[in-house]
C-alpha cells in the first residue's frame, strides 16, 4: 500500500472547493471531502490505475464531483504526492502557472 502526501497548495484547493459547495448547500462540502478521501483510498492500493496526463502527473476523476486529483507516484518510496485538486474545466497549464507563482 502507498502513502498519500497532500501538498499544502492541494489542501487549499480542497478547502476552497469544500467551502464553495457548503455555500451552495449545507453539508455538500463534507460530501466533497469524503469523495476526495474515497478516491485517495483507492489510489493507495491502485496508484497506476490512471493514465499520465502531462509530464509525470496522473489525474484521477472524482466519481460525483467534477474535480480531478493531480498526483505523481514515487514507486521506490511507495508514495503518492497530490499536487492539486482542480475542477475539470480548468486548464492544467493555468494550474502550473499558479503553482510556480505561489512557490516564489
Amino acid at each position: 500500500m502507498f502513502t498519500v502526501i497532500i501538498l499544502p497548495i492541494a489542501k487549499r484547493d480542497i478547502q476552497e472547493a469544500a467551502l464553495w459547495y457548503n455555500k451552495r448547500k449545507k453539508g455538500l462540502g463534507k460530501k466533497f471531502t469524503a469523495s476526495i478521501r474515497q478516491k485517495m483510498n483507492l489510489l493507495k492500493t491502485h496508484p497506476f490505475s490512471t493514465s499520465i496526463r502531462y509530464d509525470e502527473i496522473r489525474t484521477a476523476v472524482l466519481d460525483i464531483f467534477p474535480y480531478m486529483i493531480h498526483y505523481s507516484v514515487d514507486e521506490p518510496q511507495k508514495m503518492i504526492l497530490i499536487s492539486a485538486v482542480l475542477h475539470t474545466s480548468r486548464n492544467p497549464d493555468i494550474w502550473k502557472e499558479d503553482r510556480r507563482e505561489s512557490d516564489g
